[in-house]
C-alpha cells in the first residue's frame, strides 16, 4: 500500500472484479482510487471497452473528476468529482447492455446536484447482466425503499443482441440527502408474481409459448399471477430478432425477487419460460428480504445512511465470494463494518442472518453546495 512508508493517497484494488461498484463507492465517499493488475495475465490485457465507455459515462455525470489510464490500459486512477447528473445520451458498446450502465448510476442519481436524465442507446437485453425489466422491477423498488419514489426506466426502443438498437430512459426525479434507515427483520410472503415475455424481429407465438412455459411451473404458487405478452415490430423493435422473459415475485410490503433469461437460437421457448419460473423459485427460497442482485444496492445505501443502526435480513445463501467482496470494498473505502448475526427464531429458516449497518452519516456533498 504504502511506498517509502508515506501513506498512498489512494484506495488501491487489484483486478477487474467488481470494478463498476468500486467506481461508484469512490463516487459516494469522494476518495481517489487506483485500480491495478487489471487483467494483466490475459492475452488482451487491460481494461475492456465496455469499462471505457462506463469511465466516459461517470465522467458526463460528474462535474471534476479526473481518470488516468496506463498505457496497457491495466492501471486506473480514478479521482472523483461532484455528482451533476443532468440530461446525456449515452451509447453502450455492443460487448454489454444497457442494463451494465444503468445500474452503476442508480447508486449515484438520488445525490446528484440536477436529477437525472439520461439515454442509453444499445442492447436492451444479454445472458450476464441485468435486463431494462429486472432493473425496472426489481432495483427501482429498492431505492423506492431507502427514500427514493420519483424513478423510472422506460423502454423506448427494444434490441436484442447482437445489434441492438435500443433506447432506454432513466429518470430520477427525487434528490435526497440521505437514504432512510431501514430495518427488516421478517422474510415477506410473496402476494403476486408478474412477469413480462417480449420478442424483437420475431413470430409473437414464441412469447406466447414461454408465457404457457412459465406458467405450468407457477400454476401451483397459490398466488396471482400475471405475466404480458410485450411483441415488438417495427423500426422500435431494434436491429436483432430475440426474445426473453423476466418474472418478479412481489411482497405485499414491497420488496420483491426476479429472474431473467433470453433465448438462443435452436432453444425452446416453453424451456426458458419453465427454466425462469423455476429460478423465481429458487431465487425466493433462498433469499432473505432481498434477492442476492439486490443486496449490494441495499447494503451501500445502508451504509450511507444517517448515523442510525440498519437491519437487513438475508439468507445464508446469500453469503457467497460476491458478497464478501463488496463487504471488503466497502470497509476499504468508508471504513464501515458490516457485521452479520445468525438467527436463531425457530423458524423454518433457521440459518438466516442479519446484516447490521451503521450508517455512517455521509451526507450528499451537492446539497451543501446546491
Amino acid at each position: 500500500m504504502s511506498s517509502n512508508n508515506k501513506k498512498s493517497p489512494y484506495v488501491t484494488f487489484q483486478g477487474s472484479q467488481n470494478f463498476r461498484l468500486r467506481v461508484v463507492l469512490s463516487t459516494l465517499s469522494g476518495k481517489p482510487i487506483k485500480i491495478e493488475k487489471i487483467r494483466s495475465a490475459d492475452l488482451n490485457p487491460g481494461l475492456k471497452d465496455y469499462e471505457i465507455s462506463f469511465l466516459r459515462l461517470i465522467e458526463s455525470v460528474t462535474n471534476g473528476s479526473q481518470i488516468e489510464i496506463s498505457y496497457t490500459g491495466t492501471t486506473v486512477i480514478y479521482r472523483p468529482g461532484i455528482i451533476v447528473g443532468g440530461s446525456h445520451t449515452h451509447n453502450c458498446p455492443s460487448s454489454k447492455p444497457v442494463g451494465y450502465f444503468v445500474e452503476p448510476l442508480l447508486y449515484l442519481a438520488p445525490f446528484s446536484k440536477k436529477k437525472f436524465s439520461i439515454v442509453l442507446r444499445g442492447i436492451t437485453s444479454s445472458h450476464n447482466d441485468a435486463g431494462v425489466e429486472a432493473i425496472k422491477w426489481g432495483l427501482l423498488p429498492i431505492l423506492e425503499k431507502f427514500g427514493v419514489r420519483e424513478c423510472a426506466l422506460h423502454t423506448l426502443k427494444r434490441g436484442s443482441p447482437p445489434l441492438g438498437g435500443g433506447e432506454v430512459h432513466l429518470v430520477v426525479d427525487t434528490l435526497i440527502a440521505q437514504p432512510i434507515t431501514i430495518h427488516e427483520l421478517e422474510r415477506p410472503m410473496i402476494s403476486a408474481i408478474k412477469g413480462v415475455a417480449y420478442s424483437t424481429r420475431v413470430s409473437p407465438s414464441l412469447v406466447n409459448r414461454m408465457i404457457d412455459g412459465a406458467k405450468k411451473v407457477l400454476r401451483n404458487v397459490g398466488c396471482e399471477v400475471n405475466i404480458t405478452a410485450d411483441v415488438w415490430r417495427g423500426e422500435n423493435s431494434g436491429k436483432s430478432p430475440g426474445w426473453g422473459i423476466t418474472l418478479i415475485g412481489e411482497t405485499k410490503k414491497g420488496w420483491c425477487y426476479f429472474a431473467e433469461s433470453i433465448g438462443d437460437s435452436g432453444v425452446i421457448p416453453e424451456d426458458v419460460g419453465e427454466m425462469v419460473a423455476y429460478h423465481l423459485l429458487e431465487e425466493i427460497e433462498s433469499s432473505g428480504v432481498i434477492g442476492r442482485t439486490q443486496l449490494p444496492l441495499a447494503i451501500t445505501f445502508m451504509v450511507i445512511g444517517k448515523e442510525d443502526i440498519g437491519r437487513l435480513r438475508i439468507s445464508k445463501n446469500e453469503i457467497d465470494e460476491r458478497f464478501i467482496i463488496l463487504l471488503r470494498d466497502i470497509k476499504k473505502i468508508f471504513g464501515t463494518e458490516v457485521l452479520l448475526r445468525e438467527i436463531n427464531d425457530g423458524s423454518n429458516h433457521d440459518d438466516d442472518y442479519i446484516v447490521t449497518v451503521k450508517g455512517n452519516g455521509f451526507t450528499n456533498a451537492n446539497k451543501k453546495i446546491a
